[in-house]
């Protein structure tokens, strides 16, 4: 099932990570496979929906659909570096 958003629908948000809306969380259904959001006017992005885990703990989140998982990965890591030498009273 590929979901497109329609805005004032009710709906829990997911991490969207990779494409023009990394990093962003964006509504969708619990049972949609994949999202195509709006990219300016005309164009659309498909998001596929993937489960990160660590040990017994698992997050849902979208991947930008030509995004490999270790580039995901990549992206995870790369984000959270940069918010801890961004947070206030940090060590640099």
């Amino acid at each position: 099932m590929t979901a497109s958003i329609e805005k004032g629908t009710d709906k829990q948000a997911y991490p969207l990570i990779g494409g023009a809306h990394d990093g962003l969380d964006f509504p969708a259904p619990d049972d949609a496979e994949s999202i195509q959001i709006p990219v300016g006017v005309t164009d659309k992005e498909t998001y596929v929906r993937e489960k990160l885990t660590v040990g017994g703990a698992s997050i849902t989140i979208y991947r930008y659909e030509s995004l490999a998982p270790e580039h995901v990965l990549h992206l995870l890591v790369g984000h959270y570096k940069a918010w801890c030498v961004n947070r206030s009273g940090s060590r640099r």
